[in-house]
């Protein structure tokens, strides 16, 4: 079983990551960890509790992080996400607590308490993940490797040049980046492969339990907004793909590359520079570029199949 800490900013996307992650029998999800992005740190946070609520997960240590960006104003994604984070449900009263340490502080404990056998895998911008790393760098080598979502290498979907994750904290981007471990971007061109068509909806809805309702629900929304915003007549499932990476790695091909942060371009800054050729320097990660999507959605539905139906629902 793969231990991961899932660190997120939930988010319709994050919430179904999450989904992912607590149904796979592959993987043991050791945290969550929050971070301001797709809204602010209190809705990420009270979103994880919620998902959490209703999925029955409650052996799982869930911890809010960085309110902020490390030296930007927050930006967040409420065009995409709603005033909540995570409109189209109606969720009742989470029961679910966050525990009182900070998130930085409980990925580095549970990193250097750990055998070198936990993925990280951040979906949302990289602050809590950059400033654990400035505050103990020994969690470099403490961790299996980092698996990611965000960026991209054609274009981007918050400027032409830059993914929503990177841009919101590029300068946290380029600490993760250049950490020195084994590192895999799972970015925009992989995710926009990850699409909710009528055909996915209808086999989760077909399960029938309180949680594929919730995936259901969350989805709607989401191709609204999606539709609305960028022309997607099915949303891209982005956050979940990252989890499917570590999960089963044949779910994706990833070629080798050098990536580059810009955090000073007028019109490019969080743009993921990606060289597949060796020109700008050596590799310093893996770059996903294909989706095996019928793979990807048969992970996503059993997870959701095997959580079943928890005695708290949404209401």
């Amino acid at each position: 079983m793969k231990k991961i800490i899932l660190d997120c900013d939930p988010g319709h996307d994050d919430a179904m990551a999450i989904l992912l992650a607590h149904g796979s029998p592959e993987i043991e999800l050791v945290a969550i960890t929050t971070v301001a992005g797709n809204q602010t740190l209190d809705k990420t946070s009270l979103n994880a509790r919620r998902v959490c609520t209703v999925a029955g997960i409650r052996d799982v240590l869930v911890a809010a992080g960085c309110d902020r960006p490390l030296i930007r104003e927050l930006k967040t994604a409420a065009y995409i996400h709603g005033e909540s984070g995570l409109d189209g449900p109606s969720f009742g009263e989470p029961t679910v607590a966050l525990d009182p340490r900070h998130a930085v502080d409980l990925i580095i404990e549970l990193l250097m308490q750990s055998n070198g056998d936990i993925t990280l895998v951040p979906t949302g911008p990289l602050t809590n993940i950059a400033m654990a790393v400035r505050k103990e760098p020994r969690i470099i080598q403490k961790a299996r490797e980092i698996v990611l979502m965000g960026g991209a290498y054609t274009r981007g979907n918050t400027t032409p040049a830059a993914e929503f994750n990177i841009y919101v904290d590029p300068e946290a981007a380029a600490i993760v980046f250049t950490a020195g471990w084994p590192l895999t971007m799972v970015g925009l061109d992989l995710t926009h492969q990850a699409l909710a068509t009528p055909a996915v909806l209808q086999r989760i809805a077909a399960l029938g339990t309180p949680v594929s309702r919730l995936a259901v629900q969350l989805m709607e929304f989401f191709r609204e907004t999606y539709r609305r915003n960028s022309g997607f007549d099915s949303p891209p499932v982005h956050d979940p793909c990252a989890v499917a990476r570590v999960i089963d790695p044949k779910v994706m091909h990833c070629v080798d590359a050098f990536v580059a942060i810009e955090t000073h371009g007028e019109f490019t800054s969080g743009m993921t520079v990606t060289d597949f050729s060796g020109r700008l320097g050596p590799t310093n990660a893996q770059v996903a570029t294909k989706l095996d999507v019928a793979r990807f959605w048969d992970l996503m539905v059993d997870a959701i199949e095997r959580i079943g139906a928890p005695a708290v629902r949404a209401s």
